[in-house]
């Protein structure tokens, strides 16, 4: 094994890649012979019918098989590939190309073309079966494509070459290498869990894949020299592919938590002894106490010596006691000793709430006497005790009730030769959960398909409502650019994108940038569209208002679905003759579970009630306005991929005394203040973000008023605007206006509207796009083209290493979509920090953090900021609450609860809520506000839950105990927001119900911004002509 791990080093770390030798007779082997496959170019459409049509008479195609979906007619020069339906049958053409459209290479189409010849692909593994696997989910690989030695795992980078199978219009790949490979030698093994684990902290490995040598695992202590690859593993970016120990390691030892084949092992009875099953202690509540007996009846013909029993210590809050251990006893007699026991301390498998140990009939030389060995409660019993053949021997086990939620434990019985194990499961609730059970039991109410299938369709639009920004009129100067229909058909057949978009393979460049990112933009938008059709709703009863109809929408407060003011709902109301008349409304109004809704004065006036099919729209608007700056952006070579710097003077050199408090606006005050020709345009990702701007602004006080506007989004409801901030908003209302603001703040997607009303390239002389990481790159160049190629600034603020941007679709991300402009640029070779650090002239970083204690920072600051950060917040603050003593660290301020409660729901309402963990939270906020001897105000809590019905229990709970006060809600109202304290609830359990809501509910993860994002570095990317600065500041 020795030899394999040697070999496989060498390979891996040669510093010449080698280059794939094409062999054209392989790279078709699964496609049709060559007799079978006709190539025609030039060909003429002779015959034309409703669907179907004819290629020289000879050639039967369809208009499924026309590439893009382009409109053909009779007497159109085609290219096509056609196969042959049988040895005597006809042609049939499998794609078709109009040669208008057709890419000539040498003579021979690009569809021939792409079917011979390799192309580039960078991309990571999304699955792998030890026989093949999918590059981004689409590109097949085969195993003995994979380069030599190298066996992937879901999440590595790869770089392939892949052609195209004109068979089946799939890509596969020829050859599969990591994208980056490095060797680590003398490095530790700092954790392992399970199967997994992690070497100093940065690179992941996994048992399951790693090569190890033979008879040698991997614990923490151990020094090792291992390979790693480059590989997406949760917050991990390397994971090791082999690995050796380094011979001073072998002598360490450590214990690792038991895996599941051992832990079944030891449930089974061994050497004829065999151990009673009974360790469920049922539901106690916090306080109460229990106790089992268990039999050990020895079967066999040997003596067996129990040495010790002890527990595995999986409880950590140690509820499960030993009780007493008795001698054991002859078989006659067992009756008659257990209808005693049963008495006094209940039967083995019924439990007793005793509380100290009863005395126990025993049997010696067939006379019976009272005789009782107690041992007064403890966790491990190490007295050794003989079983004879045909005795048996019975130990209590205590339970006291100390931590909500269900529990398991495993009791270890140790005999000479062997263990038996039991395991120990009890739930430990609370009166209070009883106010927070469903109050009506919970009915799905899934959305289903239309049943009625019209032959005739009337479509009625509502009438046009009177603008809600009167001073908003904004001409529409968006395009359409539809979703192609290739594109669409195969998304929906779950075929290969490769094949429709191929410049999704390649890397971005200025040439395939405007392609490459519509095409994941309509990845994206068709992944919402079918998102949205989830939450169709048949046989909808509407509530009939004055002005407006009413509908429900539960579970519209989490966004599900996710639909804002004026956005289009259409209501189908079946007729006779198989006739639907479909209502085209409009959202006027919201609430957390209801939308009011503009409709045709007919039908606002003759709806009685009748049920009706609601199906809820996609508005594009927000993905168009990229589409539009994708077409117009003019100088993307020299901003987006820079390859040079030029130095340009400063354009001011005076001084600026920095507060600690004002490292978020500073470089906004600046402009401001000494640059007298300069308008600054300030965009986030979210209104949240972008709200927290202005308010930083508005309290800095170097502000005149009227030099700042607040650009809203026209959907955006007026309750939803911080008070503080509602003069500004005012001001950004009419959007010309405003734009002539010395500061302007807006979301992103908000600022196209400046394109609408024709603001010109360089109306604005600096960009600030704040929360850079968390935008993705086609919506961060809505706000930079607004800027001038010759003087305009701009400056990206955010962290790549936090969260990045949501992208809903596995495909776009796939794809890079979820890469954002900044982490692209931080990439690129003048910005990478060298071994001896940053370039001067390139960066500053400030290391300096205000706020955090040094025990959140130590992580963080050694997985992702090479260990610089530094400590500057007041001591007196935050630690405040180190020697809190629910902390089971003294002196670190963090720490997670583990409960095993259950999740429910109750009503119609889809929102989840778990009782146990509302009790938890409320008990903890009762310890930090009551029974400290200084309590913490109410108002210096904050409590996070992703789910509107656990914010909705765990207020009734604070309203009981008289802190209503305390702050509840879900991320997004407490994002930008400082507490003293912050209670997170996840409401989640179930492991199989977990990985659907992360891939379903990923936003509540910015639940780690919300912690962390005011305490780590912010990375300033500012881009000039030919000049990048990138600066780190400390979120203070």
């Amino acid at each position: 094994m020795l030899a394999a791990v040697r070999c496989m080093l060498s390979k891996l770390v040669s510093p010449v890649w080698r280059m794939v030798e094409v062999e054209g007779d392989g790279i078709l082997s699964n496609a049709p012979a060559i007799e079978d496959i006709r190539h025609l170019q030039g060909g003429v459409v002779t015959q034309l019918c409703l669907d179907y049509g004819l290629i020289d008479n000879a050639i039967y195609f369809t208009s499924g098989e026309v590439l893009g979906g382009m409109p053909v007619k009779e007497g159109d020069t085609v290219n096509c590939i056609a196969v042959r339906d049988g040895i005597q049958g006809g042609w049939k053409a499998i794609r078709v190309q109009k040669s208008v459209d057709a890419w000539e290479e040498g003579g021979r189409t690009s569809v021939e073309a792409d079917s011979m010849q390799l192309h580039p692909l960078i991309g990571t593994v999304t699955s792998f079966d030890g026989h093949g696997g999918y590059i981004n989910q689409t590109t097949f690989f085969p195993f003995c494509s994979l380069w030599e030695g190298y066996e992937p795992m879901k999440g590595d980078w790869v770089q392939a070459k892949y052609f195209i199978n004109p068979s089946q219009w799939t890509t596969q790949a020829h050859s599969v290498a990591p994208l980056r490979y490095c060797r680590l030698d003398q490095v530790c093994v700092t954790s392992l869990y399970g199967r997994n684990g992690v070497v100093e902290d940065s690179v992941f490995f996994s048992l399951n894949s790693l090569l190890l040598p033979a008879n040698y695992q991997p614990l923490p202590g151990h020094l090792v020299n291992l390979v790693m690859v480059e590989s997406s593993q949760s917050m991990y970016s390397w994971r090791a592919l082999c690995m050796a120990p380094c011979l001073q390691s072998m002598n360490v030892c450590a214990a690792a938590p038991l895996s599941e084949a051992v832990i079944q092992s030891l449930m089974e009875n061994k050497g004829g002894v065999d151990v009673t099953d009974c360790g469920h202690f049922g539901h106690l509540r916090i306080g109460e106490r229990r106790e089992l007996v268990f039999w050990i009846q020895n079967n066999g013909s040997k003596i067996q010596r129990l040495k010790y029993c002890e527990f595995a210590c999986w409880d950590s809050e140690k509820q499960f006691t030993l009780v007493k251990v008795n001698k054991p006893m002859p078989q006659r007699h067992q009756q008659q000793c257990l209808q005693e026991i049963c008495s006094e301390s209940g039967t083995a498998a019924e439990p007793s709430e005793k509380q100290d140990g009863a005395k126990e009939v025993e049997i010696d030389d067939g006379k019976a006497q009272k005789e009782t060995i107690s041992f007064p409660i403890v966790r491990k019993e190490e007295s050794e005790v003989d079983i004879q053949p045909g005795q048996r021997l019975c130990i209590g086990v205590g339970c006291e009730g100390k931590s909500l939620g269900a529990c398991a434990e495993l009791l270890l019985l140790h005999f000479s030769s062997f263990t038996i194990g039991r395991r120990l499961e009890v739930t430990v609730g609370s009166k209070e959960e009883n106010l927070l059970h469903p109050s009506i039991p919970y009915t799905s109410h899934e959305a289903q398909p239309a049943v009625t299938m019209a032959t005739h369709v009337i479509t009625v639009s509502a009438p046009k409502s009177t603008p809600r920004l009167l001073r908003r009129q904004l001409p529409s100067f968006l395009g359409n650019y539809p979703v192609p229909q290739a594109l669409r058909d195969c998304v929906e057949a779950q075929s290969d994108v490769l094949v429709v978009c191929p410049c999704l393979g390649e890397v971005l460049s200025p040439s395939n940038m405007s392609s490459r990112f519509s095409a994941l933009l309509w990845l994206e938008e068709l992944h919402a569209e079918r998102e949205m059709k989830e939450f169709n709703i048949s046989g909808a009863l509407l509530k009939k208002g004055a002005v407006y109809l009413h509908l429900e929408v539960l579970g519209l407060a989490e966004g599900r679905p996710n639909i804002n003011i004026g956005d289009r709902i259409v209501l189908k109301k079946p007729m006779s003759d198989n006739t639907v008349v479909e209502y085209i409304s409009y959202v006027t109004e919201m609430s957390d579970e209801s939308v009011s809704l503009r409709v045709n004065l007919d039908l606002q006036h003759s709806y009685i009630g009748e049920p009706l099919q609601v199906e809820f729209c996609y508005n594009r608007s927000n993905l168009l306005r990229p589409y539009l700056k994708l077409l117009s952006f003019s100088f993307c070579c020299t901003v987006l991929f820079p390859t040079g710097l030029t130095i340009q003077p400063p354009q001011w050199t005076g001084e600026w005394i920095e507060e600690p408090e004002q490292t978020k606006t500073i470089e906004d005050d600046k402009v401001y203040h000494f640059l007298p020709s300069g308008r600054v345009l300030v965009c986030t990702p979210s209104n949240s973000a972008a709200d927290l701007i202005c308010i930083r602004l508005h309290d800095s006080g170097f502000l005149h008023a009227a030099s700042l506007a607040r650009v809203n989004a026209t959907h955006r409801q007026e309750e939803h605007i911080p008070e503080v901030l509602k003069p500004y908003s005012k001001a950004g209302e009419d959007i010309r206006h405003a734009s002539f603001h010395r500061i302007v703040v807006s979301t992103c997607s908000s600022a196209a509207m400046f394109y609408n009303v024709g603001i010109q390239v360089g109306h604005f002389t600096h960009v600030f796009l704040d929360e850079a990481g968390q935008a993705t790159e086609p919506e961060s160049l809505i706000p930079i083209s607004f800027l001038s190629e010759k003087d305009g600034q701009i400056v990206l603020a955010g962290d790549p290493f936090q969260l990045g941007p949501v992208v809903k679709s596995k495909l776009a991300s796939a794809f890079g979509l979820g890469v954002s402009l900044m982490e692209r640029l931080m990439a690129n070779p003048l910005y990478t920090r060298q071994e001896w650090g940053y370039n001067p002239k390139l960066v500053t970083k400030l290391i300096y953090n205000y706020r955090s204690h040094e025990a959140l920072l130590t992580l963080p600051s050694r997985l992702f900021y090479r260990g610089e950060l530094c400590v500057k917040a007041p001591k007196i603050i935050v630690e405040s609450l180190c020697h809190w003593k629910s902390l089971p660290k003294k002196g670190f301020p963090l720490f997670f609860h583990g409960i095993r409660g259950t999740e429910m729901r109750e009503g119609n309402s889809p929102s989840w809520f778990n009782p146990v963990e509302a009790v938890q939270v409320m008990l903890y906020s009762c310890q930090l506000a009551k029974k400290l001897s200084h309590p913490v105000a109410t108002s210096d809590i904050g409590i996070i839950a992703p789910y509107k019905k656990q914010c909705e229990k765990i207020r009734v709970l604070l309203s009981k105990v008289g802190l209503s006060d305390i702050k509840v809600g879900s991320v997004e109202e407490f994002q930008g927001q400082e507490f003293l304290v912050i209670i997170m609830s996840t409401v989640s359990e179930n492991r199989l119900w977990v990985r659907t809501f992360v891939e379903h509910e990923y936003e509540f993860f910015q639940m780690t911004e919300v912690l962390f994002d005011e305490s780590f570095p912010v990375y300033e990317v500012r881009i000039m002509p030919m000049e990048i600065v990138r600066k780190v500041t400390a979120r203070v």
